[in-house]
């Protein structure tokens, strides 16, 4: 399956568009990482535990997002588009969307 950020693939043109397709997921933090993220501020630097947090909860909404877009039979995703929201203090929503097509070579 090919995601991409832009509205075309060079050498393929868009032969059916089956409209919207995303992945989400939600995901709180570890009261013990936040003790090591907290002493991390206090020294500086990157905080591993919350780059990797974050890395899969990416990861698992592009694949929950490219579920939707193969039930559709569609072979491509254009326009992928990220979001993040805050629901609550300790978590957080990563949303994926794009628009789900069907490819073919020119």
């Amino acid at each position: 399956m090919i995601v991409t950020t832009s509205s075309f693939v060079a050498g393929k043109k868009v032969v059916k568009t089956f409209g919207i397709v995303r992945g989400n997921t939600i995901r709180a933090r570890h009261i013990g990482k936040d003790i090591l993220a907290g002493l991390k501020t206090i020294v500086g630097g990157e905080i591993q535990e919350y780059t990797k947090l974050m890395a899969e909860s990416r990861d698992q909404s592009v694949d929950r997002m490219i579920d939707d877009a193969a039930q559709f039979g569609a072979n491509a995703i254009i326009d992928a588009r990220f979001s993040t929201s805050f629901l609550m203090q300790s978590a957080a929503e990563i949303l994926v969307y794009g628009t789900a097509v069907l490819l073919e070579d020119e």
